[in-house]
């Protein structure tokens, strides 16, 4: 059975479950990211997913990383899976811009996470919903 890791869900606000992964919004105010975490019990790595759940790994993680990109007007997209702390197979989406706290750096590490205040992460989460309800079916609450 499915069981999301402690640390996602102590670092994270839910968003929705797309077909394969459950969304996920880095409470993180300093940079727009959002996780995916494919929902199969005891999977870490790529290459422990089916082929055809690869595959809607990556069409998920590139409609949310373009979604993200067009809500945020970011400069780069980084898109990236890690698993060093965290052993539960998950993609991070970060929408980057020349002037957030990080840049040019990678985000990890660089500063000490900023929680979004209750009314911000709201919004956030609602201007994900309604942006990825143009495509019926991809999230579901």
């Amino acid at each position: 059975m499915f069981a999301l890791d402690p640390r996602l869900e102590r670092d994270t606000l839910p968003v929705g479950d797309l077909p394969l992964s459950r969304l996920l919004l880095m409470n993180d105010a300093q940079y727009p990211w959002l996780i995916l975490v494919p929902r199969r019990p005891g999977v870490s790595e790529l290459f422990d997913l089916a082929p055809e759940e690869q595959r809607q790994l990556w069409e998920e993680t590139t409609r949310v990383a373009e979604t993200l990109k067009a809500l945020c007007g970011a400069e780069k997209m980084n898109v990236a899976t890690l698993g060093n702390v965290v052993g539960q197979l998950h993609m991070h989406v970060i929408a980057r811009h020349g002037g957030d706290p990080a840049w040019p750096g990678p985000v990890w590490g660089r500063l000490p996470a900023q929680p979004y205040e209750a009314g911000a992460a709201s919004v956030w989460r609602e201007r994900l919903r309604q942006a990825f309800a143009e495509r019926p079916g991809f999230l579901e609450e």
